[in-house]
């Protein structure tokens, strides 16, 4: 253990080391010390801002300046770091200085500096971010309809089948198997009974869609399918699935469906400085707002309310329409994670700016390739208002714009001469992608981007609206809540889903599932092409789910229920920032800090970690002043003086933020990934329920 923890906190040390500010280059007898950067703009992956920094060369008196930058960003969305590279500086100003000397002072910056890579966190990155006038209208027009919504107060696991059974052949000619479903249902065709498993339970019933009991006399052939299934997915049973005793209810659904658990009868408790309460005994958010005796749950960042939880008429809540007493509910309180779900919050605001951060890399011209499937014969449907066309039958997203063929395959646009190819990778990406709607179920492709390229590469990105994040009304949600129909003809192609696998948000992960769908209920053997789109789901089972159970109650069958709530949900948003790692060949991701060792190495022996505070900042005209002791200084006339205008209190502020945020993340165990194992998901503001 003790060795153990010397690796860690050596990791820790390093990492922290590697994103400390300021930043010192050292040169022959001159110093650069160079203070934490400050944004003023960002578009695409391109970043603007201006530094602080000061300069001393032997025994001359310290001048202190500002430079202006221009740079490329490449992001890593898994370690949340970003990579300022191809660094350009526009402009510099040293107030204190001559003429000539100024000019001298800025060539030699310029000499240091031109093209030198820095490293940061995102959330510092993020927090810089807040004060940029982006002026951006980023929400959707999504469907907001209510699902199908149960409630339960024993343990109990909904069933999604997408639409009504269909029934599909397995190798043995007594097997049939229902297509339709990322879970085990086979039917015996002799005796006409259907099998169902999940984890270490099975279930029989004469009907696919009810009556399910739980069962232990499986027929041989149909365990031996399910061990052959099993060990393909190469999966196990999580040790707190073993505590519980009794096998959940089966609620087996064929439309969009969410369910509410709660332990007994809901345990009401009321929110510190607020009118309302929140539930307890359970892993879903459900508050209660005493004034008007209405309840609301949070399903897939969406708010629903219902006068009662059992048989509750849920309507969709609004969230600018919420009570007024969401946006108190205290940041350290146990249900402050639903914080990030309410407008104006600080959560909340700081999840929408990360939607317009992209996970970036780098795409090889000459070795990545994609190649396509189709159902018979290339079908192409007219989205609605629009001069694109998209394949129904294509195992990816094909689409027929102006007479060109485009396939969008883990964030990279490939151009072919035909619908079956041959693709390659492509450098344009058609702007009449900018006018699919959320009702077609290619909306996402519009969130893949081309930044630039070379005759070898190609700088391609995706933001989270890839992966089916959105921002609705001044908060993040997951999935546009249309229903797609999905194509079956020889083979099933599944569309993307809001509804049936509890969805919920982290703040450093983005969005994953919940226990239901954790490892030893999917058979995804049945299934080769992914439930969940771009994100990968064979990667994100093994990587992501599976630990979620140990962070749960540990009584009766909650050990169960619990699983993977505020653990399991991290899943998400790993998958998303594994897309360009996980393919074979052509594509590295670009903000890595593993990736990009050589690159990190080198910008390591130019520079290092200073040991003044990080307390400078640079206007946008140039002054610079520092935060010593809660004041203000300017430095003015070769001195620093008091000042009683703060005209840097917003970026000390967001520098704050920013180093708060790191910590958090830092203190949450994630900065080691990636890991097979789970981190406890949490919030911002540090309260949870468990």
């Amino acid at each position: 253990m003790l060795f153990l923890f010397a690796i860690l906190f050596t990791r820790a040390f390093a990492q922290e080391e590697e994103f400390s500010w300021p930043r010192e280059i050292q040169r022959d007898d001159a110093v650069t010390t160079i203070y934490q950067p400050q944004l003023e703009s960002f578009e695409g992956d391109i970043l603007t801002g201006r530094m602080a920094l000061s300069y001393k060369k032997g025994d001359a008196e310290i001048q202190f300046g500002a430079l202006w930058f221009s740079a490329k960003m490449k992001t890593d969305l898994e370690y949340r770091t970003v990579a300022l590279t191809s660094m350009e500086i526009t402009q510099t100003r040293f107030a204190e200085a001559s003429e000539e000397q100024a000019a001298k002072f800025s060539r030699a910056l310029e000499a240091e500096m031109e093209g030198w890579d820095i490293e940061m966190s995102l959330d510092r990155l993020l927090a810089s971010l807040e004060l940029v006038d982006q002026q951006r209208d980023l929400s959707e027009q999504l469907n907001n309809e209510s699902p199908e919504i149960y409630y339960r107060t024993s343990t109990a696991i909904v069933v999604f089948i997408d639409g009504d059974p269909i029934m599909g052949n397995t190798d043995d000619e007594n097997i049939d198997y229902v297509v339709n479903t990322p879970y085990f249902i086979v039917q015996d065709k002799k005796s006409k009974e259907f099998y169902l498993n999940g984890a270490k339970w099975w279930y029989t019933s004469k009907s696919v869609t009810s009556d399910w009991k739980s069962t232990q006399l499986i027929p041989a052939s149909i365990q031996s399918l399910a061990d052959k299934i099993m060990e393909m997915d190469s999966i196990g049973i999580d040790s707190a699935m073993m505590e519980m005793k009794d096998p959940p209810e089966l609620i087996v659904v064929t439309k969009p469906s969410e369910l509410i658990l709660v332990d007994g009868e809901p345990d009401y408790i009321p929110i510190q400085g607020t009118s309302l309460l929140y539930v307890k005994n359970t892993e879903d958010d459900i508050i209660m707002d005493i004034t008007s005796q209405e309840h609301y749950i949070l399903l897939a960042g969406r708010w629903f309310h219902s006068r009662t939880l059992k048989d509750g008429d849920w309507k969709f809540q609004k969230p600018a329409d919420l009570p007024n007493d969401f946006s108190k509910i205290p940041a350290d309180s146990d249900i402050s994670n639903v914080r990030i779900s309410v407008p104006g919050t600080d959560e909340a605001n700081a999840a929408i700016l990360e939607q317009t951060i992209p996970q970036t890399a780098t795409v090889d011209r000459a070795t990545a390739t994609v190649e396509v499937t189709f159902d018979g014969e290339p079908e192409f449907v007219q989205i609605e208002d629009t001069k694109v066309k998209y394949s129904k039958n294509s195992d990816k997203p094909v689409l027929l714009i102006n007479s060109e063929y485009y396939c969008i395959d883990d964030g990279i646009w490939f151009i072919g001469p035909t619908a079956k190819g041959p693709y390659k990778v492509s450098d344009v990406r058609p702007g009449e992608v900018d006018e699919i709607p959320p009702s077609s179920e290619v909306y996402n492709v519009k969130y893949v981007y081309i930044y630039d390229s070379t005759p070898e590469v190609v700088y391609v990105g995706y933001t989270p609206g890839y992966t089916y994040s959105y921002v609705y009304g001044g908060v993040v949600v997951y999935g546009t809540g249309y229903y797609y129909n999905p194509w079956y003809y020889t083979y099933y192609y599944p569309r993307p889903v809001t509804w049936g696998f509890r969805v919920h948000y982290n703040p450093w992960t983005g969005w994953g599932f919940s226990w239901g769908v954790s490892y030893g209920w999917f058979s995804v053997g049945f299934h080769r092409h992914g439930w969940w789109g771009p994100a990968g789901y064979r990667y994100g089972y093994r990587h992501g789910y599976r630990r979620g159970y140990h962070h749960g109650y540990r009584r009766g069958y909650n050990a169960g229920r619990r699983a993977g709530y505020r653990a399991g949900y991290r899943a998400g948003s790993r998958n998303s920032s594994n897309i360009y790692r996980n393919r074979s060949s052509g594509v590295r991701s670009t903000g890595n800090s593993r990736n990009t060792a050589a690159r990190t190495n080198q910008a390591r022996t130019q520079s290092r970690p200073s040991s003044q505070p990080n307390n400078m900042y640079a206007d946008r005209n140039g002054n610079v002043s520092r935060n010593q002791n809660g004041s203000t200084q300017q430095r003015s006339n070769g001195q620093w003086q008091n000042s009683s205008q703060n005209r840097s209190g917003s970026d000390i502020q967001s520098r704050q933020r920013g180093n708060n945020s790191y910590n958090n993340y830092n203190r949450s165990g994630s900065s080691s990934r990636p890991s097979t194992g789970s981190r406890s998901g949490g919030s911002r503001g540090g309260g949870r329920r468990r």
